[in-house]
């Protein structure tokens, strides 16, 4: 037995886990909008409006749960590939990729729509910690834990270089840093607060540690066959 080689987890255990976490995101999202206010917004998402869609909150949160199941079609197909070229963690591999993007893009979407004043308003700046998180709200405060929650839980499932708990936390907060400079710079009509960043690494190493025992630990080798042996010379 080679001791280099990395033990794989059990596919049907971890598809499940994955899946269900999927679900959870996808219920926590929800959980965000009323669910009447939800559904106001289904005529015109299934029309294929921009206004009133995806300009909109309970557009997004709609929208991004109507594609969860072609999220894990897509994490299918991912893994059905990576299977055939003898990868043994396709379906982790997979899903926690897919994983990733669905449950961080609608939310990184949502923190950038501009307000009323866009363009017109100047860039406006937080730099006194926990001043504005007493302001939020819970609603607010689940928000912002939930913006990068998805990275911070699949990405250390996905890439063992990012499996540590400072890592995340640098994940998250430089992502949320990123995402608050863009919304000074393009002048979205939005306070770009480090409360914001706080927030969001806090919840990116919470979902990070909820995933803890699956998080990837050795580089996944191309194939599990044998390697040619090369000819001597």
């Amino acid at each position: 037995m080679n001791p280099s080689t990395s033990r794989p987890a059990p596919p049907r255990r971890t598809r499940g886990i994955v899946l269900l976490s999927l679900a959870v995101l996808g219920v926590a999202s929800a959980l965000l909008a009323r669910p009447r206010m939800l559904m106001m917004s289904a005529p015109r998402c299934m029309a294929g409006r921009w206004h009133g869609c995806f300009d909109t909150f309970n557009g997004v949160v709609l929208m991004t749960l109507v594609a969860l199941p072609l999220a894990v079609l897509v994490a299918g197909a991912l893994a059905w590939r990576r299977r055939a070229a003898g990868v043994s963690s396709a379906w982790p591999m997979s899903l926690a990729e897919v994983g990733m993007v669905h449950g961080t893009v609608p939310f990184v979407w949502l923190t950038m729509m501009p307000g009323a004043g866009a363009g017109i308003v100047p860039g406006r700046l937080s730099l006194v910690p926990l001043r504005d998180l007493v302001t939020m709200g819970p609603l607010g405060i689940v928000g912002n834990l939930l913006v990068f929650a998805s990275l911070g839980f699949f990405a250390p499932m996905r890439f063992a270089a990012l499996a540590s708990v400072p890592r995340i936390l640098a994940l998250g907060a430089g992502c949320s840093v990123l995402v608050e400079t863009a919304q000074y710079v393009l002048r979205l009509d939005r306070v770009s607060s480090v409360d914001d960043v706080l927030v969001n690494a806090a919840g990116a190493v919470l979902a990070g540690l909820a995933s803890r025992r699956w998080w990837r630990t050795t580089a996944e080798a191309p194939s599990d066959g044998p390697r040619p042996v090369p000819a001597p010379a």
